[in-house]
């Protein structure tokens, strides 16, 4: 199994990402806000992934940095629940927002990544 997160796969788009939050789903596992989009018909691309943490929360930038490289890494060991039994991915679009208010241990950020792929594909 392949681990890897290529560039293909982040979410750069200022259009897309416009679009993403004020119409996309909502589905939530403190301390992870998730917003997504889904494909009108199932695809073999895994979907573009966002990931956010808010300035007003953590004011240094090595703090959010590290937040997001937490986040990234819970994504990239753990994509491949995303995807169903035929290989297809239903989400197009992914935003993954980080809501605490301080900064959690690595599998405490893992295990609810686990959570949201499990809410995301039920």
């Amino acid at each position: 199994m392949k681990f890897g997160f290529p560039v293909t796969e982040r979410l750069k788009s200022k259009k897309i990402i416009q679009s993403l939050f004020p119409k996309g789903k909502d589905a939530f596992v403190y301390p992870i806000k998730v917003k997504y989009i889904l494909h009108p018909t199932p695809s073999n691309t895994p979907p573009q992934v966002l990931f956010t943490v808010p300035k007003r929360t953590f004011k240094r930038a090595v703090d959010r940095n590290a937040i997001k490289r937490l986040l990234k890494e819970a994504y990239r060991l753990n994509k491949h629940l995303l995807h169903d039994e035929a290989g297809s991915y239903k989400i197009a679009y992914i935003a993954f927002v980080y809501i605490a208010k301080e900064k959690l241990p690595f599998d405490t950020i893992e295990r609810k990544t686990i959570s949201v792929f499990e809410r995301l594909k039920g």
